[in-house]
């Protein structure tokens, strides 16, 4: 198996959030939740830290996650994993708490964080040397900016060791519109963007409306990325990516990481109604075969699965138990004509490439 970097792991969302003892080996974890009922994907996990170990996955972007939006008090109560907040505020304490859980397991020498470029190629050559005794490398990252309680905050996020932001989530924002809802970034998000540029801070689209997405464009002129996006083009709907942001981002020479979530897979999905059987690991392959067809080449496509993002294997392909089983994409990715250059490069050097010159130096 190829080494792989996974750009979309929701790992403190996980622990934090759903109680899950990321310590385990997947199989204990399902044992454990195979009568639980509360949050959908129960028992059906496809992660753990022993399981990306056995995947020989040395680096992944993990998020912290919490929405403090307009609309978030339409939300409270919400049973999946109470992600809204009331404020700003607590939703930057409840972020401040994924990076202590984060920094906690780096601590026992589970985690390693990765903050400059030379903290990649060294992680990455110590992971070479030595595999099974180098800790998972993590690049941090915001899945919705909400936390960040001020643009100027943005510095602070920074020194954290934050690496990464995508400005909304689902529903509208305090910066930006996301999935689900339409419109331009706000004010307080062009100026988000502003410093993100001044301190170096990496954008990710993933999630952005179409107006949203554009002012985006028209704002900053930074390293970018699409953490984890399918295309609009094979299956339709608003959190996919259009044709013409595809190309956009291959003009900025950004990365897109292909999501592993069946309904953003297979048109027609129903949530809690379609069943994995309908669409295998190969249909990534069309998503993926498309934007290099736009690019001329491979050097915008990689992995970003979102895996356990929300979900289980009750919305994943039918060849997909685990993450592991991300590998059988090396075969179908070589019987479509792909080179093992190619193979390489859609599993970890695209992404390698991107944070060498991305993050700081």
């Amino acid at each position: 198996m190829r080494p792989m970097i996974d750009a979309h792991l929701d790992l403190a969302l996980n622990a934090l959030n759903y109680n899950r003892d990321l310590m385990l080996p997947v199989a204990r974890l399902r044992e454990i939740e195979k009568d639980f009922t509360d949050i959908k994907g129960r028992g059906r996990n496809t992660l753990t830290l022993p399981e990306l170990k056995r995947c020989r996955v040395p680096v992944c972007v993990a998020t912290v996650l919490a929405r403090s939006g307009p609309d978030a008090a339409e939300r409270w109560g919400f049973k999946r994993g109470d992600i809204d907040y009331a404020t700003q505020q607590i939703a930057y304490a409840h972020c401040y708490g994924s990076l202590g859980y984060y920094r906690l397991l780096e601590s026992q020498g589970f985690l390693k964080f990765l903050y400059t470029r030379g903290d990649l190629a060294a992680h990455w050559a110590a992971w070479e040397a030595n595999p099974d005794g180098t800790p998972l490398g993590i690049i941090l990252s915001m899945e919705g900016a909400d936390p960040i309680v001020t643009p100027e905050q943005t510095q602070h996020w920074f020194d954290l060791g934050l690496r990464a932001v995508g400005p909304a989530h689902y529903g509208r924002g305090q910066y930006a519109y996301g999935t689900a809802t339409d419109g331009p970034m706000t004010p307080a998000g062009v100026q988000l963007l502003k410093e993100f540029m001044k301190v170096g801070m990496i954008l990710d689209v993933t999630h952005l409306s179409d107006q949203s997405f554009w002012t985006a464009m028209d704002v900053y002129d930074g390293p970018m990325l699409a953490s984890h996006h399918n295309l609009r083009a094979l299956v339709p709907g608003d959190r996919q990516l259009t044709d013409e942001q595809v190309k956009e981002l291959i003009k900025r020479n950004a990365v897109i990481g292909s999501a592993f979530d069946a309904w953003m897979m297979y048109p027609g999905w129903v949530r809690g109604k379609t069943q994995p059987e309908v669409v295998g690991l190969e249909a990534i392959v069309n998503h993926v075969d498309r934007i290099c067809q736009f690019a001329g080449n491979t050097r915008h496509v990689a992995l970003g699965t979102d895996l356990d993002g929300g979900y289980g294997t009750e919305q994943t392909p039918r060849d997909l138990d685990t993450i592991t089983d991300v590998h059988k994409l090396e075969d179908i990715f070589a019987r479509r004509g792909y080179s093992g250059a190619d193979i390489d490069a859609y599993f970890f050097g695209n992404w390698l490439r991107f944070f060498g010159s991305a993050l700081p130096k």
